[in-house]
């Protein structure tokens, strides 16, 4: 028998093309490997010629692609001798750094807005032991408050502002060009910090060889410039309409959508991700909230992958963009889910419309119940 060798995360995975050291202590829990998927069903109903895939990062260790890059920015932050990190979050970073922060053995601030984060998230962050703090505003004034308190207290910010973030992260762009053996054509992104979108541009301009010095920052010692694939994808980025600064070409003071992952109106990557549109010839669109709740059903039914909310709107601005004509017949198309379902499963059940059915403990009864329901 052939033992496979046993994955232990993506820094381990992706060495050579990561700012690490042979005697740097590696924070991991497994992170990348996501599966990417290839749907059926949906492409057939859109009725045009198009092969869609998503990538699954709901199947990272705590439910969400921010451990991708909370791995990379917790390894740096304790080989710098950092013994607390802190983060604005609306959920899922709260989640990914509490968790990193314990296997690191340091502790996690988090602070989120009070009674705008699912609940999935928040009992994720109070599990394993962050502080957590909930302010009375947006994620957007958790931002703020954490730059602030980083230039009065000894931590480090692991918000996506932290340039190691985006080297994690940008390895979901290695992952997927592996498997398919190329770029796909384009590229689809929910959009609320847009640190995600940046990364992936990032990642896939490494691999061709292309990475404009705009994105070269200390973080990169020397990134390996041979080419693996000549392609680069169009990015696109696809955002709540009740948050959508990239579509309004300004930031948005209030932002609101049930997509809470991405209700986000002043993007930290804003600069960033204009330049990822400029150099990949992409777009930014917007979804409503009825479009993003019905792919995330119809994702889940028809094709069987549970997301959350937020990660529904690449999905849905993609068979949308798809229909129209914008993205052509014949494209191979990846669209990124960012969180699993469960992270806000109250918002799940309010939209599913099944009903259970209740029988007696008893044979003629379920057996009825059954071919009713066929």
């Amino acid at each position: 028998m052939t033992f496979r060798q046993r994955y232990t995360g993506l820094i381990e995975r992706y060495r050579d093309r990561l700012p690490v050291h042979d005697d740097t202590r590696l924070i991991s829990l497994g992170e990348g490997n996501t599966p990417l998927i290839k749907l059926h069903n949906i492409p057939d109903s859109l009725g045009k010629n198009v092969d869609i895939y998503v990538k699954y990062e709901g199947l990272n260790p705590t439910g969400s692609f921010k451990d991708r890059g909370m791995t990379m920015a917790v390894t740096k932050a304790v080989e710098k001798g950092s013994k607390a990190i802190i983060c604005a979050s609306t959920g899922n970073t709260s989640a990914s750094a509490a968790a990193y922060a314990a296997r690191a053995g340091i502790t996690a601030f988090v602070l989120i807005p009070d009674g705008k984060i699912a609940q999935g998230k928040l009992a994720q962050a109070m599990m394993e032991g962050a502080v957590v703090i909930q302010i009375k505003g947006n994620f957007d004034d958790g931002m703020r408050l954490v730059k602030e308190v980083a230039d009065e207290a000894p931590v480090t910010i692991v918000n996506s502002i932290n340039p190691y973030r985006l080297q994690g992260q940008k390895t979901a762009a290695y992952e997927i060009i592996e498997e398919l053996g190329r770029a796909p054509d384009f590229h689809c992104l929910p959009v609320g910090n847009a640190g995600n979108i940046t990364a992936h541009w990032i990642g896939y301009s490494e691999y061709a060889g292309k990475l404009s010095d705009y994105f070269y920052n200390d973080t990169l010692e020397e990134y390996d410039k041979s080419s693996v694939t000549e392609k680069v994808p169009t990015m696109l980025g696809y955002q709540a309409s009740g948050s959508a600064p990239f579509l309004r070409g300004e930031m948005v003071d209030n932002p609101e959508t049930i997509a809470t992952a991405i209700r986000i109106g002043h993007p930290q990557s804003w600069d960033y991700a204009w330049k990822v549109h400029e150099e990949s010839g992409g777009w930014f669109d917007e979804c409503t909230d009825k479009e993003i709740l019905a792919t995330q059903k119809l994702l889940a039914e028809k094709e069987g992958v549970f997301c959350e909310p937020a990660s529904a709107t690449s999905l849905a601005g993609a068979m949308r963009d798809i229909q129209s004509g914008k993205i052509p017949e014949n494209s191979c198309i990846v669209c990124t889910l960012t969180g699993h379902g469960l992270k806000d499963p109250d918002t799940a059940i309010k939209q599913s419309t099944a009903p259970v059915v209740k029988v007696e403990a008893e044979l003629g009864q379920v057996k009825s119940a059954i071919l009713e329901n066929m």
